[in-house]
């Protein structure tokens, strides 16, 4: 199994009164943890407490920016220009890295939520938008994307950005043959067996291939293995697999 592989989590998703996902149980799990800046969930209260949970276990943060779609949880596509989208993620990492400096911590590093998300992977325009938010940022801030068949053109646009990438691959996502995503309004989008979550993390961890959602062979590049914390079973998978991490 290839160690070198880290696991992250979508967290910080919570939004007043309103709680979502098992961040307190997924933070001791992870090595990086995606932390939502209020535009499609988290409010100051909940950025704080999430940062102060991430530094107390020594787990690396990135900032998880999206459209402003709070009532969609930001899985909405809004016509937001480029310049638009550039200003609205350099605003949501300045609020999280407000938090991050407090606690004696800084973002490492951005991964767009949602919508926005998928968006990058066919709009160029709206790509370089987002890098050119990293690269003006601070110098070195890592943009997190979709690993995927082939990266030529995220590798091509990062480069001339000077802003270096994270592959990251999702272990409870079904796939498309290109490793694109499988719309979540697809039946089968979301794998809901540990079983299946675990073979497939596990697959991705070694670089072995795994079933893409017509049964076809997929093998993916990645960086880091993103278990979405908030459903039970995922908490099931991140447990077993941070063990067969730790222990190889």
């Amino acid at each position: 199994m290839n160690t070198r592989i880290l696991l992250n989590c979508d967290m910080g998703e919570s939004f007043g009164a309103w709680e979502m996902g098992n961040d307190a149980l997924a933070m001791p799990l992870i090595d990086q943890a995606n932390l939502a800046c209020g535009f499609h969930a988290g409010d100051p209260l909940t950025l704080q407490r999430s940062v102060e949970l991430a530094v107390r276990h020594g787990v690396t943060i990135g900032a998880h920016p999206a459209y402003p779609d709070l009532m969609g949880f930001g899985r909405r596509h809004l016509a937001c220009s480029p310049p638009e989208v550039r200003a609205l993620v350099l605003y949501q990492i300045g609020a999280l890295d407000a938090f991050c400096r407090a606690a004696g911590t800084e973002v490492a590093y951005v991964k767009p939520h949602g919508a926005l998300y998928n968006d990058l992977v066919g709009d160029d325009a709206l790509l370089e938008a987002v890098l050119s938010a990293c690269a003006d940022y601070r110098p070195g801030l890592a943009l997190m994307v979709l690993a995927r068949a082939d990266n030529t053109r995220e590798r091509r646009l990062a480069a001339a950005a000077g802003v270096p990438l994270l592959f990251e691959a999702f272990a409870d996502r079904a796939y498309q043959a290109d490793g694109q995503l499988v719309a979540r309004r697809q039946s089968g989008a979301v794998h809901h067996d540990p079983e299946r979550i675990l073979q497939q993390a596990v697959a991705i961890a070694r670089g072995e291939a795994f079933p893409d959602s017509q049964g076809q062979p997929l093998r993916l590049a990645a960086d880091s293995l993103c278990v979405h914390g908030d459903n039970p079973e995922s908490l099931v998978v991140l447990r077993r697999l941070r063990a067969a991490l730790d222990a190889a």
